[in-house]
């Protein structure tokens, strides 16, 4: 599937909900379904910056796409990181640069963050895209 049919899939998703409280048990559960990142690459070079919990992400190239992992000690976070990760996980860096990551305005995410998981959450992008770009250079060199 593309970024954007994946889009498509979790605002279609979200939209079934009734509330914002079974909205964020929906992100919950998704973090309980992130696959577990090994803990080899729970170190402080993998840490987010600009995020109020400890949330950790490794990323790798195989065979022209990026495979990501990730964790947090919060379990909203988790299920946020996890939320992206569906996204552009076995995507070609050049796909993860260009998303746009629209489908975050169109469930409304943003909006029903506290200031500083919100702040989290832009912190989590722009290091995905930061791990595109690292890769997209390897992959044209």
């Amino acid at each position: 599937m593309t970024i954007k049919e994946i889009q498509e899939e979790i605002i279609d998703e979200f939209s079934m909900f009734e509330d914002w409280m079974e909205r964020y048990e929906h992100i919950i559960d998704l973090g309980k379904s992130l696959a577990i990142i090994d803990e080899t690459f729970k170190v402080d070079e993998n840490l987010i910056k600009g995020c109020q919990s400890k949330v950790w992400l490794h990323s790798e190239l195989k065979d022209g796409k990026l495979y990501f992992t990730a964790d947090s000690d919060a379990i909203l976070t988790k299920g946020i990181v996890g939320l992206l990760l569906r996204v552009v996980n076995e995507q070609t860096p050049a796909a993860i640069i260009d998303a746009d990551m629209s489908f975050i305005d169109q469930i409304e995410l943003k909006e029903h963050l506290s200031p500083t998981r919100a702040n989290g959450l832009v912190s989590m992008i722009k290091q995905i895209k930061l791990y595109a770009l690292a890769f997209q250079s390897k992959v044209s060199s």
